[in-house]
């Protein structure tokens, strides 16, 4: 992954930026050397029925290598946020499933079944899951602990 090919992503939303949906993208852009581009357009509603609001999420989707899913999103959408992810699943799309932010709630059922993995909110574990999952890259980073002996 480079700056000349960035990893394609669409992250799960309800035609409105969330808090999750903003903090996504804060996480992302706070890794160094990790590149992407993001597909989902919360911003651009469609007018006229359900239909064409599930039309305009397949063609963010389409293009993406991975989707991020925010389980935040879940109680107050199921049937939105539920076809977003079946439809990542039905065009072979990874699906990295972000548990609810700051809680100790369990991450839906349906959800879990559906995301290829499952992460904490963590930067570290957000890119890397995503580096496995869109581009079956593995990282090998490890931490380093420094400490002083007296």
């Amino acid at each position: 992954m480079s700056q000349a090919n960035p990893v394609r992503l669409f992250v799960t939303h309800v035609w409105e930026p969330a808090d999750d949906y903003l903090r996504v993208f804060e996480y992302l852009e706070s890794s160094r050397n990790f590149f992407y581009r993001n597909f989902s357009e919360p911003e651009k509603r469609p007018g006229g029925d359900k239909e064409a609001g599930k039309e305009e999420l397949r063609r963010q989707i389409a293009p993406v290598e991975a989707v991020i899913a925010l389980s935040s999103l879940f109680d107050g959408n199921q049937d939105l946020v539920t076809f977003q992810l079946l439809y990542a699943q039905a065009s072979q799309k990874a699906v990295v499933l972000l548990k609810p932010f700051g809680s100790q709630k369990p991450v839906p059922k349906v959800l879990a079944d559906l995301a290829q993995e499952i992460v904490d909110w963590d930067e570290r574990a957000l890119v890397d899951a995503i580096k496995r999952q869109a581009r079956h890259e593995e990282t090998t980073r490890w931490d380093t602990i420094e400490f002083k002996l007296d």
